[in-house]
């Protein structure tokens, strides 16, 4: 029986903490609303998911802080998957954008109040540099999900316009009880179409972000908590 290879067993590694990373997460949806995003959630999300306490610092060495990060990381990723299938190629770019956003936020709309705890945290000291991160994250992987292979200043032109509609579609969304928060995917595709008309914002933005290093020096920088 040949012996798994370093790499085999570090790639393995990886996944298994990953999913246990995800478990953790998705159990600790239900006692959020109580307890908040604290190390008290995070055990009761491991006892109800039939783990050991010790399972919190195994998948979270950083604690809360790590957990949501990673709690930002599984929405894009389960917006990737939720978007896979979609004839995006039939769509036009602002109608890709727009679906994105909302496929996004439809997952997560029965856990509104992780979500509202989650981002009430981003402002505190400590969790802002994993949260600024976590926010380029997801207007990078909405823009990808669209089709955008920009590498020049349009890269953060786009970046930078979609931050601002994310953000302002997001808090919206949270306080929004409409059916099927109809409400809110008019307010996006307003905000949307507001953004398509000023390209004079667009031509400043531009400016101002050119003088910023290439995407991928950024994203790097990003990765390894330069900025």
């Amino acid at each position: 029986m040949p012996v798994p290879s370093q790499t085999a067993v570090y790639l393995q590694a990886q996944q298994d903490k990953l999913a246990l990373r995800d478990r953790l997460i998705w159990a600790a949806l239900a006692h959020v609303p109580f307890d908040g995003w604290s190390r008290k959630t995070l055990v009761a999300a491991a006892m109800s998911a039939g783990l050991d306490a010790d399972a919190v610092a195994r998948a979270f060495p950083g604690g809360i802080k790590d957990a949501i990060a990673h709690f930002m990381d599984l929405a894009d990723r389960t917006m990737q998957a939720d978007l896979k299938g979609l004839d995006f190629a039939a769509m036009k770019v602002r109608v890709r954008v727009a679906t994105a956003v909302r496929v996004r936020l439809e997952r997560w709309t029965p856990h509104r109040e992780a979500v509202r705890r989650a981002l009430a945290l981003s402002a505190m000291p400590r969790f802002a540099v994993g949260s600024l991160r976590g926010w380029y994250a997801t207007v990078d992987a909405i823009w990808r999900a669209a089709g955008d292979k920009s590498t020049d200043f349009n890269f953060y032109t786009k970046r930078g316009l979609l931050a601002a509609v994310y953000g302002t579609t997001v808090l919206f969304w949270l306080d929004d009880r409409s059916p099927d928060c109809a409400a809110t995917w008019a307010f996006l595709d307003r905000r949307i179409a507001e953004v398509m008309q000023y390209p004079q914002l667009r031509a400043r933005l531009a400016a101002r972000l050119n003088a910023l290093p290439s995407p991928r020096k950024l994203f790097g920088m990003l990765s390894r908590n330069i900025i």
